[in-house]
């Protein structure tokens, strides 16, 4: 587990994490578990998740971490869990929208189903998630929701336009959200992550010896961004110093941009 700097003001104690159990998702759960928060997160990975939670839990921490396994393209399900842990929670402080996938994927060759499958990962669990929680964040003293968007909204690559699509969509939701959700004092804000180490972007062979030399050739900071780099400006955007922002897509890129 990632050592983490510990934050007094932190408001979530009751954080809920789509995508949870790898990558950026795992460092969320282990980074809000870390400051003695109770997380519940979901994925669709059963084994990474069950094992994720099983090595929080038995690292002693104050509250608990609960895994359910979960297919954000079913609405109902991903809304259902919500609600159960929420419940089981005493409440909810904190939703982070994380899950996604990047698949590479062509215009020339994109079906209407796989369009819509794009689109059912990568933006909708964002905004049926969110529907499900409002009512347990306007019960809470102070809430915050965290999508998580990518750089690829703004470089717009050339192999995979659904995916930058959804995740362009993402920013614009958060914006119209905040105003939505401000009168609550629910804050919504957007992190914009370039290109992170994971160990999926090398298992698919996409970060590569050459594809990391030319992402780093084009960053101020010659370095790749870990998944605990995203976790630390989460927690910051869940605590109360961070009580006057909302509506606001943050890029942590290493200069990329």
């Amino acid at each position: 587990m990632t050592a983490h700097a510990v934050y007094p003001s932190l408001y979530a104690k009751r954080v809920f994490i789509t995508g949870g159990a790898s990558g950026i998702g795992a460092a969320l759960v282990d980074a809000f578990a870390a400051q003695g928060a109770a997380v519940a997160f979901v994925d669709i990975n059963t084994q990474a998740g069950r094992a994720l939670a099983r090595d929080l839990q038995a690292s002693g921490g104050p509250q608990p971490i609960s895994f359910t396994p979960c297919d954000v393209a079913d609405v109902a399900a991903l809304q259902s869990t919500l609600q159960k842990q929420a419940e089981a929670m005493g409440g909810l402080d904190v939703l982070i929208n994380n899950v996604a996938s990047d698949q590479r994927h062509q215009t020339e060759t994109l079906s209407p189903a796989s369009w819509r499958a794009n689109l059912a990962i990568n933006l909708d669990p964002t905004f049926f998630a969110t529907q499900a929680a409002l009512p347990f964040l306007q019960a809470a003293v102070a809430a915050a929701v965290i999508n998580i968007s990518s750089l690829n909204a703004f470089l717009g690559p050339a192999d995979m336009p659904a995916y930058a699509a959804a995740k362009s969509a993402i920013l614009g939701l958060t914006k119209a959200q905040a105003r939505e959700f401000g009168q609550a004092k629910i804050r919504v804000n957007a992190i914009v992550p370039g290109w992170v180490d994971t160990p999926a972007q090398r298992e698919r062979g996409w970060l590569t010896p050459q594809t990391q030399a030319a992402w780093i050739d084009q960053c101020a900071l010659k370095t790749l961004i870990e998944p605990s780099d995203v976790a630390r400006l989460a927690m910051f955007l869940a605590s109360n110093e961070a009580r006057m922002i909302t509506g606001q897509s943050f890029v942590i890129d290493a200069g990329r941009t």
